[in-house]
């Protein structure tokens, strides 16, 4: 008994005093009272609580009203109680820092120049027209548009983007065949769901392409197949020696080599799907943009019984926007559905915000004005890299937002990247896009977001980047 008898002031410690509605009962108002003590420090960890009978005298309450708060604070874990000993506090508060236990990550040199692929020019997002398109929606928007959404997506932006793919595209659809989701990935998602419940199994992709697409495919259940791509594109013949019954495909330009399939692979490659009876998978990436002529017309308007077609405002707008298209055979669309049934729209008030921004000509005027611009920053790109990085040879069309460096062989591109990452300079090595590696070195250089007034000085740096002991074709034992 002598360490229960302490010189804490128990009544005075202890607060049961009824709160304002008087809701607890008394045996709740005493546990909570030394709950709050507990977990505040005020009783340490291994502290003797008094006797029930010793307690409630000194609060003038029941022995009940004791042994059932100490009950629950040993039910919970903060008391524990021994036959023939006291009951003691057996839980101590956690007052070590986090950052003692978390290791801390080092030190990073921030980026000041950023030549990666895969962003538009975040700078150029038309804030104030999107604002206005938001504001419209969310005020003219009728009750039933802020209900539960419709997976597939709403009925105005499908048929907006319906209308805008054919008028812009080539595209041969319409609002039925057409779904609404987070983008290029998430319709992949949903595309590949539908092959599986039609039996298809097997899936090829580009080699070099998007590590991601490959990732979603295979997170469907996929088995993936990489083909190669040469100077017209997807080799349809290589593709024809795999298992696959369908292929993902960047016609209009691919990424990251930056070619356009031929005329004679895209009716090679429509004849194949009819032969196999399967699917193309048309991933539009960044095709609005091309800079020596028109954009060339996507593949879904030879044959929209076999294609499916991908695309988003990532490369356009922005990818914080989470918006994007799916185009399905119309043969395809209950599988379609039936395959999603979990699927999830983007927010509904986003949705009719890009429908308004289509349909008020906002979304057109950007595009003009993004072509201008990156037509301008690409050929700066390569005429400064052409001054200064002479032993480098740019390939890929005049289009979307990336150019392919080629550097001489021996050239080591990871050693590179890490130089230009520590001199804060983003790139990418085609390497990380490749499937099969090669020998041959090449970087794959955006220019979506970047200013034209940093290319010179981004250039430098990845002049001293290939220059440096590690990169340099030279070195070695």
């Amino acid at each position: 008994m002598a360490d229960s008898q302490t010189n804490l002031a128990w009544a005075t410690l202890l607060d049961v005093r009824p709160t304002e509605r008087g809701a607890r009962r008394l045996h709740d108002r005493l546990a909570h009272a030394l709950r709050t003590s507990i977990r505040s420090g005020r009783l340490a960890e291994g502290a003797a609580v008094p006797p029930s009978r010793a307690l409630a005298e000194e609060l003038g309450c029941s022995r009940w009203v004791v042994t059932e708060a100490y009950g629950q604070l040993i039910a919970e874990g903060y008391l524990s109680a021994r036959v023939g000993s006291a009951t003691r506090v057996s839980w101590s508060p956690d007052t070590s820092p986090p950052r003692s236990r978390v290791p801390r990550p080092p030190a990073r040199t921030p980026i000041r120049y950023d030549l990666a692929p895969g962003l538009a020019d975040l700078r150029a997002f038309p804030r104030r027209r999107w604002a206005d398109a938001v504001r419209t929606v969310t005020g003219s928007a009728v009750h039933y548009d802020l209900g539960l959404p419709d997976p597939d997506g709403h009925a105005v932006l499908r048929t907006t983007v319906a209308q805008y793919l054919r008028r812009s595209r080539g595209a041969d659809t319409n609002a039925e065949c057409v779904s609404v989701c987070a983008g290029v990935t998430d319709g992949l998602v949903r595309t590949c769901r539908v092959l599986r419940a039609v039996g298809i199994a097997d899936l090829a992709v580009e080699d070099p392409g998007w590590g991601r697409l490959r990732d979603a495919a295979t997170s469907a259940g996929l088995r993936v197949h990489p083909v190669r791509v040469d100077h017209d594109g997807l080799r349809v013949d290589d593709l024809a020696r795999t298992p696959a019954r369908a292929v993902v495909v960047g016609a209009a330009h691919q990424f990251p080599t930056g070619t356009v399939l031929s005329p004679a692979r895209r009716a090679r490659l429509v004849r194949w799907a009819r032969e196999v009876d399967g699917f193309v998978i048309e991933d539009d990436y960044d095709a609005e943009f091309r800079y020596d002529h028109h954009p060339v017309a996507v593949m879904q308007g030879m044959d929209p019984s076999r294609v499916f077609l991908l695309g988003s405002v990532s490369k356009t707008l922005s990818p914080a926007l989470g918006l994007g298209w799916l185009v399905a055979p119309a043969a395809t669309t209950p599988a379609l559905r039936a395959a999603n049934l979990v699927a999830a729209a983007p927010p509904v008030l986003d949705q009719l915000a890009l429908a308004t921004f289509i349909d008020r000509g906002w979304y057109d005027a950007h595009l003009r004005a993004s072509r201008r611009r990156f037509r301008s920053r690409r050929d700066l790109l390569v005429r400064t890299l052409g001054t200064q990085v002479p032993e480098g040879r740019v390939a890929g069309t005049a289009a979307g937002l990336h150019i392919l460096l080629h550097l001489p062989d021996g050239a080591d591109t990871p050693g590179a990247v890490r130089a230009a990452t520590a001199a804060g300079l983003r790139l990418a090595d085609l390497d990380d896009y490749r499937a099969h590696r090669p020998a041959e070195p090449a970087l794959v250089l955006g220019y979506g977001n970047i200013s034209d007034m940093e290319i010179p000085a981004a250039v430098a740096l990845l002049r001293e980047a290939l220059r440096s002991p590690t990169a340099s074709p030279s070195s070695g034992p």
